[in-house]
């Protein structure tokens, strides 16, 4: 891989969370290759492209602390980051998603595992563990790119995530707020119980563990200018609008399930009763991982369908799901909907 690296600027204001995720989307539409950069913020939590940032921060706290919220592009589950972990980010182009995550987690545990940490090791999701407790985490999104003139596209993934080199667990388990049913699927009680430190594990001073990953992980260096940084400031901008970090969608009473493997589901749906009940509109929030558009690649083919099994089940058939959220099955997502509906036994189609 490349380290992507910014220009020396003493003195200079720290950047916000949002430049860096602008960072890497500038990376990915303006540079081939592959590559890596780390990075550092003041305290934020970071809510999930599709989560209810109700649901997973205690605004209040994060407000009386000065603890910054932003929301990201990706899906999967709320963080919080400070000065004591190390953000990764790393860009690429994407053949396949399960190769991709695959590929870099196991790049990161085996330099862990370099250090002297032997537990360290990947999960088959999105995780890695020392030993049965969680040390980094990451997330996945891509972006499209088509060629003017060959009108080619070429995916390009955007894998990023918090390496706790060490924690402020207090503040974190104040700041972040799970649901009880997330915590009781990965059989622990709290934010506390179910994570670690790189400290906890080694004698490695921070500056020395940044120097090592990068060492391990890239053979070359992208020394970007001053023009790049005006460009990554100008792509920032959309993720300061307070819609976007607010995520209001769909409003309305909202029911939860948990599909193991894939994640959390929080869904808001308006039915039409005439003459059969049918959705007239749904919301689906929740830390699952995204890998398309959720409104138009999944949500708006379900407007208007009857509220029974056999008619999910036609519509759901002609979508690829997969290609939006990984590993939900069909007939996971039709009972799903039918639970938010309150369909105890699918309702007989009338039409």
């Amino acid at each position: 891989m490349i380290y992507a690296k910014l220009p020396d600027a003493p003195g200079a204001k720290p950047h916000r969370l949002p430049f860096y995720l602008a960072m890497e989307e500038y990376l990915a539409r303006n540079f081939l290759g592959e590559y890596f950069f780390m990075w550092q913020v003041e305290p934020t939590v970071i809510v999930g492209r599709n989560q209810q940032m109700l649901s997973e921060v205690d605004v209040d706290f994060c407000r009386s602390r000065g603890i910054d919220i932003c929301r990201r592009k990706s899906g999967g589950g709320c963080v919080y980051a400070d000065r004591s972990n190390i953000m990764f980010s790393h860009i690429t182009t994407c053949s396949e998603v399960a190769s991709t995550f695959t590929a870099f987690t196991e790049r990161v545990a085996a330099m862990l595992r370099g250090l002297g940490i032997a537990e360290a090791h990947t999960t088959g999701r999105n995780d890695i563990l020392i030993g049965d407790r969680k040390v980094s985490g990451y997330a996945f999104y891509h972006i499209n790119l088509t060629d003017r003139l060959t009108h080619t596209t070429e995916s390009r993934a955007i894998v990023h995530g918090t390496m706790l080199y060490d924690a402020d667990l207090p503040t974190m388990t104040s700041a972040l707020t799970p649901s009880g049913a997330k915590l009781e699927a990965k059989g622990v009680k709290s934010v506390r119980s179910r994570v670690t430190t790189v400290r906890e594990h080694s004698a490695v001073s921070l500056r020395e563990f940044m120097d090592t990953a990068r060492g391990e992980l890239c053979r070359s260096t992208l020394e970007l200018n001053a023009g790049d940084v005006e460009a990554i400031e100008r792509i920032a901008e959309p993720y300061y609008d307070p819609a976007w970090v607010q995520g209001a969608r769909h409003t309305g009473p909202r029911r939860c399930r948990r599909v193991e493997g894939v994640g959390e589901f929080e869904v808001a749906l308006k039915s039409t009763p005439d003459p059969v009940p049918c959705i007239g509109g749904i919301d689906i929030a929740g830390d699952f991982f995204l890998l398309g558009d959720i409104d138009r690649g999944l949500l708006s083919h379900l407007h208007g369908c009857e509220l029974t099994r056999e008619a999910l089940m036609r519509r759901l058939g002609a979508i690829n799901i997969g290609k939006v959220i990984p590993n939900l099955r069909p007939e996971e997502l039709a009972d799903i909907i039918l639970d938010a509906a309150g369909v105890a036994e699918p309702v007989q189609a009338g039409r």
